[in-house]
């Protein structure tokens, strides 16, 4: 017998696996909860998605179109969330540029995407100087800075001051899910840094299953309603391993903290309230040492990734109130 199927009502949505419904859950959702910007700035997930639209409305305006890569350099940032959903959403393709990489090797990965517009903190436009002939003569230039701005001549402007001119009601339509959202390049191979690239059906996947899997997990390792969420893996990095995808679905209190600066991770660990993390062993070290022995930062949990857990470490996390878990994934797949 051959294969039966339910055939839709005409006017049944056919709901495409969009990362702009991630965001759309977050928002029926109501969890009342905020985002922390890595500038200070503090906004609910109503202004998240007006600001999505803003900037989605901007990049339109100055030229960006379905299938155009626009490339961001910032830190752990609240333009970066933003960015993960605005590009992506209005058909273009995210590029996260590793900004750790040396010179060369990030002028080829902007050579080899040829952006249509690139995002670029102010700590990072003296090398963007050093990149200009990466970038086709057509790409246009957005500056952002979390307190200190820098001059690029030949900038559209600032991110803030050109958001506040963007149209919050950008209309944002369906397309195939199989369409491309994200792309960065893994230096974990021999050789240039190589391209990976995620579509939309992919990063919704991916987000279910690992929101699933965080929520099954014993109350003192899981992410649940009441967490309150800050990435301390770069957001270059295979989209800070999925997290802020699912910190926004299930609509979590989420603190950006810009460049990782150990007192300022503890000083945000304590005000905010953070209480589910993730980061390479180094960083976890890091944040232990700036704590001391005598710290106590529980209860939070922090996922360990990129390479093994240390017994040791574990341990000193353990005794200061940590839970660290190790989590694995490749670059190519996505992590966790």
């Amino acid at each position: 017998m051959a294969l039966r199927f339910a055939h839709p009502a005409p006017e049944a949505y056919a709901y495409p696996m969009l990362i702009r419904h991630l965001l759309h859950s977050a928002l029926d959702a109501r969890s009342g909860q905020e985002i922390v910007g890595s500038d200070g700035r503090r906004h609910d997930y109503e202004a998240l998605s007006h600001r999505v639209g803003r900037l989605a409305a901007v990049l339109a305006e100055h030229g960006v179109e379905p299938g155009d890569v626009v490339a961001v350099m910032d830190w752990d940032s609240h333009r970066y969330l933003e960015a993960y959903f605005a590009i992506p959403m209005m058909g273009a393709v995210l590029q996260t540029v590793n900004v750790r990489l040396s010179r060369d090797q990030i002028a080829y990965t902007l050579s080899d995407t040829r952006p249509r517009a690139l995002i670029v903190h102010a700590d990072f436009v003296a090398e963007l100087e050093a990149l200009r002939t990466a970038l086709p003569g057509d790409c246009v230039v957005i500056t952002c800075h979390d307190g200190t701005a820098a001059s690029v001549e030949d900038s559209i402007g600032d991110y803030e001051a050109l958001l506040a001119s963007g149209d919050a009601t950008y209309d944002f339509v369906d397309f195939d899910e199989n369409a491309l959202a994200t792309t960065f390049h893994t230096t974990g191979t021999t050789g240039l840094p190589k391209a990976v690239t995620f579509s939309h059906r992919q990063l919704v996947l991916h987000t279910l299953a690992v929101g699933l899997a965080m929520g099954q997990q014993p109350c003192e390792q899981g992410l649940w309603r009441g967490s309150v969420y800050m990435p301390v893996t770069p957001m270059f990095h295979v989209h800070a391993w999925g997290l802020p995808y699912v910190a926004t679905l299930l609509g979590l209190k989420q603190v950006y903290p810009g460049r990782y600066v150990p007192a300022r991770l503890l000083a945000l660990k304590r005000d905010e309230g953070v209480t589910y993390s993730h980061c390479v062993p180094t960083i976890l070290q890091m944040i232990l040492d700036e704590a001391g022995p005598d710290a106590r930062l529980g209860p939070w949990t922090v996922i360990i990734g990129g390479s093994a857990l240390p017994e040791s470490l574990l341990r000193a996390a353990d005794a200061v109130g940590i839970t660290a878990v190790a989590g694995y994934g490749m670059s190519e797949t996505g992590p966790v």
